[in-house]
């Protein structure tokens, strides 16, 4: 690790025990914190997420004790139960087709995250996936401790131990196979000064909304990367920090799946090389991802779509909007 990633990693990673309810109440102050899921199909582990947030930070607590103000739900097209059951839980549910509604829908976890930004109003906004079946409050608290006491801090991500569980068998820290195999290889190459990221790609990470206001978002699998990239080379490394919660267990992808993600991000982290001018002819890169299928006749193909299209900084758009 580079000596600039090496200094980072010491002075802006901490412990989730680093940030008690008490010191941060003393620091909230007007602050107003608002949590967001985006949730597909999610109706095995939303309800249980959304009751914990909302009996230990939210309106289960006296007032003076609460430290989230808003808990939203942004359903990105479920099929099953995901927006009852989250509404039955007590978290506020809007439909992401609800949102923006002249602006057609994109499929893809950008698309939501960003359309989340125009139902909500925190100054803070801290993003829970909503497949955990691992999370406690104290996700949230951690997330929350270094944009609450340090005003230079825009960015917060988690830090965490990935095990991989496929029925009774766990496999320490084998989850997390596109961190490791595409976007830590890709940061330290061409952003080495992210090196110290340990989870790049989390899911879970908190941000104050007018930095997320000024950002693009790419619809798919590139917003973790894109975020964190952009918040990097617009306000420096200082600007973020990592919060290490313990262990995350979710659902995972298959190996097809897992694969459209890594072309998503590999195409996400080509546009900012262009953008910057340190990639020609990006035009020409393709657009479509081919995997292949074996049965008893041979090989057959299925080609997808690799997600290229970014929605504009939200500020921007409602600014256009109000001329």
């Amino acid at each position: 690790m580079q000596p600039q990633a090496e200094s980072w990693f010491a002075a802006r990673t901490s412990s989730v025990t680093d940030w008690s309810r008490d010191r941060l109440l003393e620091r909230k102050g007007a602050t107003s914190v608002t949590v967001v899921l985006p949730a597909l199909d999610e109706e095995p582990t939303v309800g249980r997420i959304v009751a914990s947030i909302r009996a230990s930070l939210g309106e289960g607590v006296p007032e003076s004790r609460r430290l989230v103000d808003e808990l939203v739900v942004v359903d990105s097209g479920s099929t099953d139960r995901t927006a009852e059951v989250a509404r039955a839980a007590g978290a506020r549910v809007v439909a992401r087709e609800d949102v923006l509604p002249d602006l057609p829908v994109v499929p893809g976890k950008g698309e939501a995250m960003w359309r989340a930004l125009a139902a909500t109003a925190g100054d803070v906004v801290v993003f829970v996936d909503a497949d955990l079946q691992s999370f406690t409050p104290s996700y949230v608290t951690g997330l929350l401790g270094p944009l609450l006491t340090e005003p230079e801090v825009q960015l917060v991500k988690a830090v965490y131990e990935r095990p991989l569980v496929e029925g009774s068998t766990v496999v320490s820290a084998g989850g997390g196979r596109v961190t490791e195999l595409v976007a830590r290889p890709l940061l330290n190459l061409l952003w080495p000064e992210l090196a110290g990221l340990v989870q790049p790609l989390a899911g879970e990470y908190a941000a104050r909304r007018s930095l997320l206001e000024s950002l693009p978002f790419p619809c798919g699998y590139g917003v973790e990367l894109a975020l964190l990239v952009d918040t990097y080379e617009a306000h420096g490394l200082d600007a973020i920090a990592q919060v290490d919660l313990g262990v995350r267990v979710h659902r995972h992808h298959d190996e097809r799946r897992l694969g459209r993600m890594s072309a998503e991000i590999l195409r996400t982290a080509l546009d900012r090389l262009a953008r910057r001018g340190d990639l020609a002819g990006i035009a020409g890169v393709g657009t479509t991802l081919t995997q292949f299928d074996r049965d008893s006749h041979g090989f057959t193909t299925r080609t997808h779509d690799v997600a290229a299209l970014e929605r504009p900084p939200m500020a921007s758009l409602l600014v256009d909007r109000a001329r």
